[in-house]
C-alpha cells in the first residue's frame, strides 16, 4: 500500500538528560495546511479500503438491528413525578421524558428537536427538589463543553442559561429550588436563578475534578475532589450560608476513594476503600465525620467489590457488589448492617446504580444487562422481597446462542487474571477479538453489545480481558495498573493473547486487539511490544504519545493515573511503554485501524495522527495501517447512526484481516450458558 507522504522532521526534545525524538510533531496542529492535506489523503485512503471490505453493508445492517433494541433508564423521582431517558430504534439520541400522576409521558429534552443535524447531545440532567424545574446540559459536535440550561417543566420554557463551561457538571439543588451548586471551569460555584453566571460565588476555586452531593433536606453539602484517591469535605448549611459554606475536612491527602451521602435518617454514609481495597460501607455522625469515628456497616468482602448502596424505609439497607465483575445486591438491617438476604437478579450479569425516592420508600429501581440481554429496568420491593420488570428495552432483536466462559490465567509476574470468552458452541481456532481497557478503576462487566454479538454470531470469538488498572478486583487491582505499574496492564493483555492461542481458541494469524481511549493506549502498547501476536488491531480515540499527553484535552487531570513527563522518574515510566516512541523501522506491524474524532476534547486526535504516520513510515509488511477520521463527533455520545457506522467499519476491518469471511447467521435465541 502506498501511503501519503509524511515528513520526518529532526525534532528532538532533551528532557531530564534524555533525547526524545518527535518527528511528526507538525501533525499536532490540526489547522496547518500540511496537516489538513495529509488528513485529506488519509481519508481518501481509508475510504478506498473501506469500500472494498467484504460484507461491510451486512455488518452495518446487523449492528443497526441489534442497536434497535434501544435504551431506557431507571426513574429519577421528585415526589410523584418521575424523570427518565429512553431511545427507540427510530431515534438518533435518547430523549428525556417526565410523567406525573394521571399524566402521560411528556418529552422535555429531545436533542434532535433542538438540532436536526444530530450533532447536539444531552450530557447531564438533574431535576429540582419538587420536580418543577430541570437543570440540563447540552454540547455540540462532540466537544463535551456543555452549556447548562434551566427549564420550567410544566411549560418547557427555558428560565435560565445558557451557562457555558459545564462539562458533565454535577448539580446540587438547594431545597427552595431557587439556587444550586454546580461545577464550572473545574471550580465549584453557587448559582442563583436569574443572575448572570459571572456573578456566581466561587465556593472551591482550585482547578480540580469535583463531585457534589446534597442531602434530601438540603442541610448537608458534600464536596469531593479527585486526587490519588479523593479529598472530601462536608458543610452544614444550617450553620453556614450557601455563599460561604463552612467546609469541614473528612479526608485529605490519602489514596483512598470515598463516596459520601447523608441519608434520610440523618446519618453520614461513606463507601470507602480506606483500609479496605475492595471497599466497605461505613456510617458516622455528620457532626463527627472524620475517619476515626466511622463504624463499619457492610463489608469488606474478600472476593467482592462494593460499589453502591440504597436505603429503603427506616430499616432496610441494600448494598451493590461485583464478584469477579458479576453483580450482586445484598439486603441488610439498616441499623446494624446484619445480612438479611439477597435481591433476586435476572441472571449473572450487571446491575446498574440503584435509584430510590429521595425521601425513602420501600422500592428501588436499577438496570440489568448481560451478554445476550438488552438493558432493562427492574424494581425491587422490600415489602415482598420480589424483583419485577419495570421497563423493558423499547425494542427487541433476536440474538445468537452463545456460551460465556470465564478463564483464569497467570500474567507475566504470576498474578491471576480473568477473561470472559464469548463464542458460539464449537471447537477449533477461530478469528478472535481480544478487548481490554485496564485503567482508571473502571470495570469490564457483562453487558449487551451490538458490537460483540454480530462477531460471535458470524463464528468469531470475543474476549473481554479484566486487566489490572481496572476496578474488577478493587482498589489494589487499580493501583497495580497505574503509574509505575502501568506495564502490568500490557503484560496482562499479552498473557491473555498467549493463553487464547495456547488453548486453541485462535492463532496469531486470527487474533485482533481492540480498545478505546485508555484501551487505545493498551492496544498501541500491545502492537508495538508484541506485533507478532496479532493479525489486526483497532485503536480508537487513543492516547499514544505519553510524553505529551498532558498538554491537551483532559490530559492534565490524568497525571495521577499515568504520571508526568515533568518528573524525571515518571518520564522513565512513560517512555518505557509510550506507543508512539516504541515504533521501530522494519517491523511487520499488524493491520491497524486508528480512529479519531475531530470534536474530541478529552483525547486530542493528534495521538492517532502521529501514530498513523509513524507506523506507516516504519512497517515492513504489506498489512495496512489506516486512519479513520470523523469530524463533528467527540469521544463519547453521538447520534446512533454514527455509532452504528463506526462499529460496522471496525468489525468489517477486523473480519477482513483475521479471516472471518462473512457474516454467517447461526441459531438465534436468548440462551446463554456460563461456566467457570
Amino acid at each position: 500500500m502506498i501511503y501519503p507522504p509524511a515528513e520526518r522532521q529532526p525534532i528532538v526534545d532533551h528532557l531530564h538528560g534524555q533525547a526524545v525524538p518527535d518527528p511528526y510533531r507538525w501533525l499536532e496542529d490540526p489547522s496547518s495546511p500540511a496537516t489538513r492535506s495529509w488528513l485529506a489523503a488519509q481519508d481518501e485512503l481509508w475510504r478506498g479500503h473501506a469500500a472494498a471490505l467484504a460484507g461491510r453493508d451486512g455488518w452495518r445492517a446487523r449492528v443497526a438491528e441489534l442497536t434497535g433494541v434501544g435504551t431506557v433508564s431507571p426513574p429519577v423521582w421528585r415526589g410523584e413525578r418521575r424523570f427518565f431517558v429512553r431511545r427507540t430504534a427510530r431515534q438518533e439520541h435518547a430523549v428525556l421524558y417526565t410523567a406525573g400522576p394521571g399524566q402521560g409521558e411528556q418529552a422535555l429534552v429531545d436533542p434532535v428537536e433542538i438540532d436536526p443535524s444530530g450533532l447536539t447531545t444531552l450530557d447531564q440532567w438533574q431535576p429540582g427538589p419538587d420536580g418543577g424545574l430541570l437543570a440540563y446540559q447540552l454540547s455540540r459536535s462532540g466537544d463535551e463543553r456543555s452549556e447548562l440550561y434551566v427549564m420550567d417543566v410544566g411549560t418547557r420554557r427555558i428560565v435560565d442559561g445558557p451557562i457555558d463551561r459545564c462539562r458533565y457538571a454535577p448539580v446540587a439543588w438547594l431545597p427552595d429550588g431557587k439556587a444550586f451548586f454546580y461545577v464550572r471551569s473545574r471550580r465549584v460555584c453557587l448559582h442563583r436563578l436569574g443572575t448572570p453566571a459571572e456573578q456566581d460565588v466561587v465556593i472551591c476555586g482550585t482547578d480540580r475534578s469535583y463531585g457534589l452531593g446534597i442531602s434530601h433536606d438540603g442541610r448537608w453539602l458534600t464536596v469531593s475532589a479527585a486526587a490519588g484517591g479523593n479529598d472530601l469535605w462536608l458543610a452544614d448549611l444550617a450553620a453556614s450560608s450557601p455563599e460561604r459554606p463552612a467546609l469541614r475536612v473528612i479526608q485529605e491527602g490519602t489514596d483512598a476513594v470515598t463516596a459520601p451521602a447523608v441519608g434520610p435518617d440523618g446519618r453520614l454514609y461513606l463507601l470507602t476503600t480506606m483500609g479496605a481495597p475492595r471497599g466497605r460501607l461505613c456510617v458516622a455522625d455528620p457532626a463527627r465525620p472524620e475517619p476515626e469515628h466511622w463504624l463499619d456497616l457492610a463489608g469488606p468482602d474478600p472476593e467482592a467489590v462494593i460499589g453502591d448502596f440504597a436505603i429503603l424505609g427506616d430499616s432496610v439497607l441494600l448494598v451493590g457488589w461485583t464478584r469477579h465483575a458479576v453483580s450482586e445486591i445484598s439486603v441488610h438491617d439498616l441499623a446494624t448492617g446484619e445480612p438479611r438476604g439477597q435481591v433476586p437478579l435476572p441472571g449473572l450479569g450487571s446491575a446498574g446504580r440503584m435509584s430510590t425516592r429521595p425521601g425513602g420508600g420501600h422500592e428501588v429501581w436499577f438496570t440489568y444487562t448481560d451478554s445476550v440481554t438488552p438493558g432493562s429496568v427492574h424494581r425491587y420491593d422490600a415489602r415482598t422481597g420480589r424483583t419485577t420488570l419495570w421497563a423493558a428495552a423499547p425494542g427487541a432483536a433476536e440474538v445468537p446462542r452463545l456460551s460465556a466462559r470465564r478463564i483464569v490465567y497467570p500474567s507475566a509476574d504470576g498474578t491471576p487474571v480473568r477473561m470472559l470468552v464469548l463464542a458460539r458452541p464449537g471447537t477449533g481456532p477461530r478469528p478472535t477479538i481480544l478487548y481490554g481497557y485496564g485503567g482508571f478503576g473502571l470495570s469490564l462487566t457483562p453487558s449487551y453489545s451490538s458490537y460483540i454479538l454480530p462477531w460471535v454470531e458470524a463464528g468469531g470469538v470475543f474476549v473481554l480481558a479484566q486487566l489490572r488498572g481496572g476496578g474488577e478486583e478493587g482498589a489494589q487491582w487499580h493501583r497495580a495498573g497505574m503509574l509505575d505499574g502501568k506495564q502490568n496492564v500490557f503484560d496482562d493483555f499479552v498473557a491473555a493473547a498467549e493463553r487464547l492461542i495456547a488453548d486453541g481458541w485462535t492463532t496469531a494469524a486470527q487474533l485482533a486487539a481492540c480498545g478505546e481511549s485508555n484501551g487505545g493506549l493498551l492496544v498501541g502498547a500491545a502492537v508495538t511490544q508484541r506485533p507478532d501476536l496479532f493479525a489486526a488491531a483497532v485503536c480508537s480515540a487513543p492516547l499514544l504519545d505519553m510524553v505529551r499527553y498532558e498538554r491537551s484535552g483532559l490530559g492534565p487531570s490524568w497525571r495521577s493515573e499515568y504520571g508526568s513527563a515533568s518528573d524525571p522518574e515518571q518520564l522513565g515510566w512513560l517512555l518505557g511503554y509510550s506507543p508512539y516512541h516504541r515504533v521501530r523501522d522494519g517491523v511487520d506491524y499488524p493491520a491497524t485501524l486508528l480512529t479519531a474524532f475531530g470534536g474530541d476534547s478529552r483525547v486530542d486526535p493528534f495521538h492517532a495522527r502521529k501514530m498513523c504516520a509513524a507506523m506507516q513510515g516504519a512497517t515492513s509488511g504489506s498489512r495496512p495501517i489506516l486512519l479513520r477520521h470523523e469530524s463533528d463527533v467527540g469521544h463519547g455520545a453521538r447520534a446512533t447512526s454514527r455509532a452504528v457506522g463506526l462499529a460496522a467499519d471496525m468489525l468489517a476491518f477486523l473480519a477482513a484481516h483475521t479471516g472471518l469471511t462473512a457474516l454467517r447467521p447461526g441459531p438465534r435465541d436468548a440462551s446463554q450458558s456460563n461456566s467457570q
